[in-house]
């Protein structure tokens, strides 16, 4: 007896290509999302490599001694570091309500699925509106030095995946609102909601790197 023929007395007939065989006790799709995520973070990781290397090549950040760090950016270009504060809570703020998202469709709550992806939409926009707003009023532009390429470069790359979150989000939201989620079967807002908290995570980061220190 043939295996198709097998599986047919038995109940098991199968269609397309076999079942992938399990090493994880993580499910396939969120693996897959984490390695992706993976070499998101090496892509950050070159970006600032670029940024350190011209912090320490700079004539006025040559020595790394903390009277020399305090001079960055060169004078007479400033940061905005009240305004990247502001938007570093809003952000981090959007990670709680796309947990909230994430855990009510969990307990079968879609009001509280939609509600939460709907903030989350909401201050991620509103992160991207006051980046573009301090681009508009930061005093310099990628032609003011290494200093403004690197900026723009680390900043612009994480707006670039704000930016794709909220495309991933505002599809999940839709779906949700169309009753496509349940307590079961809920990877469309699982996955984008990993995406998500990576962005935030890594905001943070540049935040810190090229603002405070």
């Amino acid at each position: 007896m043939t295996a198709h023929a097998e599986a047919a007395v038995h109940g098991h007939d199968h269609h397309g290509p076999p079942i992938a065989n399990k090493s994880s006790r993580i499910e396939a799709v969120v693996l897959g999302m984490f390695m992706f995520i993976g070499t998101e973070a090496m892509l950050f990781g070159s970006f600032f490599a670029a940024y350190f290397f011209v912090r320490v090549v700079n004539p006025d950040a040559s020595t790394i001694t903390p009277e020399k760090w305090a001079v960055w950016p060169p004078a007479p270009f400033e940061f905005p570091v009240f305004v990247a504060g502001i938007n570093t809570c809003i952000l981090v703020t959007s990670s709680f309500t796309m947990h909230w998202a994430l855990q009510s469709i969990k307990r079968n709550n879609r009001r509280g699925l939609q509600a939460g992806l709907v903030l989350t939409i909401l201050m991620g926009t509103a992160f991207l509106l006051t980046q573009f707003i301090e681009y508009a009023h930061v005093g310099f532009n990628t032609s003011d030095g290494a200093f403004a390429s690197v900026f723009f470069g680390l900043t612009g790359l994480h707006g670039a995946h704000v930016l794709v979150g909220l495309i991933l989000l505002t599809i999940a939201a839709l779906r949700a609102f169309r009753g496509h989620y349940s307590p079961e079967h809920h990877h469309g807002v699982e996955l984008p909601g990993i995406y998500w908290h990576f962005v935030d995570v890594m905001w943070i980061v540049v935040y810190v790197t090229v603002y405070l220190l």
